[in-house]
C-alpha cells in the first residue's frame, strides 16, 4: 500500500496519512525533502505499533530510511502530532522542535509528573457531569500515555523565527485556542502554510478549557485566526483532512462559527440558570462518546468563559464546590 502522496502545488512536499481512531481516522503527517536528500517530518503522529509500520512503509515509498531524518518538527503537543517523535528521536538522534509553550503542554499533560487523569474528572465533576461519565473520562485519559511515550528532547522554536525546510523558508507563527503554544508555518515566497491543526478545511479544531492551562482559549483562538487570516496563503496543508486553497475564506468561516455558537448558548442562557453538563447535552446532544464528551465538555466551557468575558453570563459557586452559569 503506498501511503505517501506528493502535494500538487510545489516539489518537495510529502503527505503521510498516519492512522488514529475515528472519527478523524487519519492525521496528515508530512514529509519536506531537502535538496541534500535528507528531510523533515512535520507531526509524526500518535505511537502504537501500527503506526511505526505505517512509517516503515512510508519512507519506503520514498526511497528513504530513518537515518534520512534532519529533524521533526511539532505543531503541537496533542498525541495525535507528537506522540511518534520521541520514538523517532531515539532511533535517530534528530532533533525534535516545537514551542516552549508547547512543551511545556505536553509536561503537564502527559509528564510524569501529570496529574490530569484525575484533575480533570474533578473539573468535569463540579461542572455538573454525572459520576460514571466522570469515571469513564478517568479510564479514558489514561490511554494516551502509550501514544505519546516516550517524550521527546525538545530544541524550542520562537515565534516569527524562520526555518528551512523542503528547500524553502519558513516562518513560525504562534497561535493559542486549539492547543497552547501551537505553531503555523508560512513560506512566503510560494504562499504555503504549514498549519497543524489551527484552522482546518471542513471541521471546527477543538477549542477546550481545561484547568491549568489557557484560561481564554477561545479568546486565544479567535485572536489567532485574525493574525493568520492577514497572511496570503495560497495552499494550506492541515493536519486533518486534505489540503486546501481557501484558506484566508476559512479562517473567516471560523470566525463566525464561533460567534455563533456563542449567540446559541447565550441564547440558552435566556431560558434558566444551568451547569455546564447540562448545556453541553442541550448544545451537542447526550449520545456522544467518551473522548468526543470530553471534547465538548470542554468547548462548551471554553465558550462559556468568554461570554463571562464579555459579561454576558456569570458564573456561580454553590456551597458544595459545584458551579453553574445565569444570565
Amino acid at each position: 500500500m503506498k501511503r505517501t502522496e506528493e502535494m500538487s502545488m510545489t516539489e518537495g512536499i510529502y503527505r503521510v496519512k498516519i492512522s488514529m481512531s475515528f472519527p478523524l481516522r487519519w492525521v496528515n503527517s508530512y514529509v519536506l525533502s531537502e535538496p541534500d536528500g535528507k528531510i523533515t517530518i512535520i507531526d509524526p503522529g500518535p505511537r502504537n505499533l501500527e503506526t511505526e509500520q505505517e512509517w516503515n512503509e512510508a519512507l519506503a515509498d520514498l526511497g528513504l530510511t530513518f537515518g534520512d531524518i534532519r529533524q521533526i518538527v511539532l505543531t503541537h503537543h496533542h498525541p495525535d502530532h507528537l506522540g511518534l517523535s520521541g520514538w523517532m528521536q531515539q532511533m535517530t538522534g534528530a532533533p525534535v522542535r516545537m514551542s516552549t509553550r508547547s512543551r511545556e503542554e505536553a509536561d503537564y499533560m502527559w509528564g510524569p509528573d501529570s496529574h490530569i487523569n484525575t484533575i480533570l474528572p474533578d473539573y468535569y465533576s463540579r461542572h455538573g457531569m454525572p459520576e460514571d461519565k466522570t469515571e469513564q473520562i478517568y479510564e479514558h485519559m489514561k490511554t494516551f500515555t502509550s501514544q505519546i511515550t516516550p517524550l521527546p528532547n525538545v530544541t524550542p522554536i520562537e515565534d516569527g523565527e524562520w526555518l528551512g525546510m523542503g528547500g524553502r523558508r519558513w516562518v513560525a507563527v504562534e497561535t493559542g485556542g486549539h492547543a497552547p503554544g501551537h505553531l503555523s508555518f508560512y513560506a512566503p515566497e510560494s504562499m504555503e502554510i504549514l498549519c497543524g491543526d489551527a484552522v482546518l478545511p471542513q471541521i471546527s479544531p477543538n477549542i477546550s478549557l481545561q484547568p491549568g492551562s489557557d484560561p481564554q482559549p477561545l479568546l486565544s483562538y479567535m485572536e489567532g485566526l485574525q493574525r493568520l487570516g492577514e497572511l496570503n496563503v495560497k495552499q494550506a496543508y492541515p493536519g486533518h483532512r486534505n489540503p486546501f486553497s481557501t484558506f484566508n475564506e476559512r479562517t473567516v468561516q471560523l470566525l463566525a462559527h464561533h460567534e455563533e455558537r456563542l449567540q446559541k448558548l447565550a441564547d440558552r442562557m435566556q431560558e434558566s440558570p444551568a451547569n455546564a453538563y447540562d448545556i453541553c447535552v442541550h448544545m451537542f446532544g447526550n449520545r456522544l462518546g467518551t473522548h468526543q464528551l470530553r471534547f465538548a465538555m470542554s468547548e462548551t466551557l471554553a465558550h462559556l468563559q468568554e461570554l463571562i468575558r464579555r459579561e454576558v453570563v456569570k458564573q456561580v459557586q454553590q456551597s458544595d464546590g459545584t458551579f453553574y452559569f445565569q444570565i
